[in-house]
């Protein structure tokens, strides 16, 4: 049996501001620094020692995995950063107000473009600053790996392959991971670990800053989950 830890960033300012968010670059706010900082104390108050960390480009992951980490004393195992365990890129819908947008177009729309597994949110342009393309930390990515907005699917795509070279090879070789990323970046895996619907999958929720474990069999399927 094998044990995996996630950990979703804690509340950022946007979260905070009810923006989408998305790819945007965000810190976290007050609010998320004391979730990151719980998170790391239940981690301990459990025992949990790791040996390897995953985690997104995102400040908002990067300073919750450093702040629970720090906590445990733990902030000299290996990191892994991967755009890959970025959110899902809402395109050009980042930066705006859920509750106006639901106002203007509609509460079905909005609901749809949040949870609808095939739905991509309105796309960026090319010249528009939120485009990857025009940010200097995605200089490396390939031009089709650069999006212009997400659905969860495009999440999953993106997630799983990853998943399947870079972090299964370190849980096989009995590594206790931990992995600091996002509500629709590790929803993408949760669904993959639990066989969760395109359907069903919507009704899925990870809250921030709190430490979600899952006991995976030989094959790494999940067996039994639970939150700290």
């Amino acid at each position: 049996m094998y044990k995996l830890t996630l950990l979703r960033h804690g509340e950022s300012e946007w979260n905070k501001k009810n923006l989408f968010t998305g790819w945007t670059d965000v810190p976290l706010s007050e609010n998320g620094i004391q979730e990151a900082i719980k998170a790391g104390q239940r981690l301990k108050e459990n025992g949990f020692q790791f040996d390897l960390a995953f985690v997104s480009y995102l400040k908002r992951s990067l300073h919750t995995l450093w702040l629970t980490l720090d906590v445990l004393n733990q902030l000299w195992i290996p990191w892994e950063k991967s755009w890959k365990l970025n959110e899902r890129h809402y395109g050009a819908l980042q930066g705006l107000n859920k509750k106006e947008m639901a106002e203007k177009y509609g509460d079905d729309q909005v609901h749809l473009w949040r949870r609808g597994y095939s739905t991509k949110p309105p796309l960026l342009d090319n010249n528009d600053k939120r485009f990857p393309g025009n940010q200097r930390m995605y200089n490396a990515l390939k031009k089709d790996e650069l999006p212009l907005g997400e659905s969860l699917e495009d999440t999953v795509k993106r997630f799983l392959p990853y998943w399947n070279n870079s972090i299964v090879p370190e849980i096989n070789k009995g590594k206790q991971i931990i992995i600091s990323a996002h509500g629709n970046s590790l929803r993408a895996l949760v669904k993959h670990l639990e066989s969760i619907s395109d359907e069903d999958i919507s009704s899925v929720e990870i809250p921030t800053g709190r430490p979600l474990i899952y006991e995976l069999n030989e094959n790494l399927e999940a067996e039994n989950k639970y939150y700290l």
